[in-house]
């Protein structure tokens, strides 16, 4: 049941009694003055959907408490003690004197029944409505974006803990995998948290160790009942089965069919030490309020800067300029913009050359149209027709580049030069020529490209570079809440207030 404000405080009024202590144009202020026209009790409706049982707390005070959390990034038990001494806090979320708020589990069950509703961001939404309400954006047509690389909420671990760290995760979330481990896992007692004790500095002890894990993790998820899993469940069976095989390999003397196995000798590439994570954000660089965000792992090409831009642009009602750095600079980024209506102002990447100072692919006439490539010598050469899954095309110089005066600036392979060209070659093309030479495209980068920069800062600041949760479904609702905090501080220092029952901003700043 929906708890509702019952008009009865414990103590007096923190916001009527000290409204001058709170500092003046801060979010304590205005949520003491607006929390419940920000956050209506018909916003929270749906979460509750039934009339019995006990009524909750009010989920307007929850929402301005988490609000106020990931704007200032605290536990969920420094965030309670902030409520119960300090009289910003208990302003802000509509307190008495002598409240002494709530246990810290209730905010865990809060951010659990928005992560789960149909509306997880609705924080960051009402915060946008208020946003378009002002109007502070109309006529601003320019987003800048970019990404940020964040930590989950797990420590760097040695190969060891890691183990240790994913069986015992494997047999939290996933149904049916405690009853497989108590018959199959052996290496260790998963329900102790510690390290095994063995004798550290043994080294046939540890390798011994380390074979027994990594035993027991394949036999865990051999044994694992076919079944649909969830986020949690599925994370935690993902990574299992990366962990086991990222820092090992097959013992000496072994085909690794055997089951034995050692800590691997070598550098593992894409090497597992924590679970990381991109912010992805959309901004309006004069006002630096963020229009879109979105957190996805860190891995992997449907993740990367490239496919997400059209993604955190599909709200925009008009058409935008973007502006990014090269991460955007692919192909099918440019031609999705451009298909959206939107103009790319997005750095282009840089082009490799096959040798040191030497020619690369823009020195070469390329005429996709004619089906023809010229080298910096003048020998031209058939271009193929497009091929394979990627649909590139070739051309071959391996019969001009023989006793070529200038081949020793253009490649060292044997056979002679092959260039590969790809699809939207052309504009990728003339998006470098325009970088280097159109003085008002660089002019339009450098102003509006910098302030996204500041933005992803606002993010990552008061620590928040390490996630505090684990998996991309809370951690992507813990995004859109800061971006909703971020704003909201935003809006407050260009001026917001509330006219009637509008929201505006000052006349002098709008």
């Amino acid at each position: 049941m929906q708890g509702e404000w019952a008009g009865e405080l414990v103590g007096p009024d923190v916001w009527q009694t000290c409204r001058e202590l709170i500092p003046a144009g801060s979010v304590f202020a205005f949520l003491g003055e607006h929390r419940q026209a920000l956050f209506p009790a018909g916003l929270f409706a749906d979460m509750y959907p039934s009339r019995n049982g006990r009524p909750s707390m009010p989920p307007q005070v929850l929402a301005a408490a988490v609000v106020l959390q990931t704007l200032h990034g605290l536990s969920d038990a420094d965030t309670v003690q902030a409520l119960r001494c300090d009289l910003r806090w208990k302003a802000a979320c509509g307190l008495g004197l002598y409240d002494t708020a709530f246990d810290p589990t209730l905010l865990t069950y809060f951010r659990r029944r928005l992560a789960r509703s149909s509306r997880p961001n609705r924080l960051f939404e009402a915060v946008g409505e208020m946003v378009a309400a002002t109007g502070v954006l109309n006529g601003r047509q320019r987003r800048a974006l970019d990404s940020a690389v964040l930590d989950d909420a797990v420590a760097t671990q040695d190969t060891v803990t890691q183990l240790i760290a994913a069986i015992r995760r494997t047999i939290r979330h996933v149904p049916g995998a405690a009853q497989v481990a108590a018959q199959c896992c052996t290496a260790h007692d998963y329900g102790d948290p510690g390290k095994p004790r063995i004798a550290w500095d043994d080294e046939q002890v540890r390798a011994a160790l380390v074979d027994a894990l990594v035993t027991d993790a394949i036999r865990l998820l051999a044994g694992l009942p076919a079944q649909p899993l969830g986020e949690q469940a599925a994370t935690a069976v993902g990574l299992l089965a990366l962990v086991a095989g990222q820092d090992v390999e097959p013992a000496d003397d072994s085909d690794g069919r055997d089951g034995r196995w050692r800590i691997a000798q070598r550098a593992v590439p894409d090497r597992v030490v924590s679970t990381r994570f991109k912010a992805h954000v959309a901004v309006e660089p004069e006002t630096g309020l963020f229009t879109a965000v979105a957190l996805r792992p860190g891995s992997g090409a449907a993740h990367h800067e490239a496919a997400l831009a059209v993604d955190l642009l599909a709200e925009e009602t008009s058409p935008v300029q973007v502006f990014g750095d090269s991460a955007y600079s692919t192909g099918p980024c440019r031609q999705a913009l451009t298909d959206a209506g939107h103009r790319a102002v997005i750095k282009p990447a840089p082009l490799r050359q096959a040798v040191p100072g030497g020619f690369d692919l823009d020195d070469f006439a390329i005429d996709t149209a004619g089906s023809t490539v010229t080298c910096p010598a003048g020998h031209q050469v058939p271009l193929s027709a497009p091929s394979g899954q990627n649909q590139q095309r070739k051309a071959l110089f391996t019969g001009q580049c023989a006793g070529c005066p200038l081949r020793s600036r253009c490649t060292k392979a044997k056979a002679g030069r092959i260039l590969t060209i790809r699809p939207h070659h052309d504009e990728l093309a003339a998006a470098r020529r325009r970088a280097a030479t159109d003085t008002a495209w660089q002019n339009d980068y450098q102003r509006w490209r910098p302030p996204v920069e500041r933005a992803i800062a606002w993010i990552v600041a008061r620590g928040n570079r390490r996630l505090r949760y684990i998996g991309t479904i809370k951690n992507n609702a813990w995004l859109h809440t800061r971006a909703a905090a971020l704003n909201l501080r935003t809006l407050i220092n260009l001026g917001l207030t509330r006219t009637g029952n509008a929201w505006t901003l000052a006349p002098k700043l709008t």
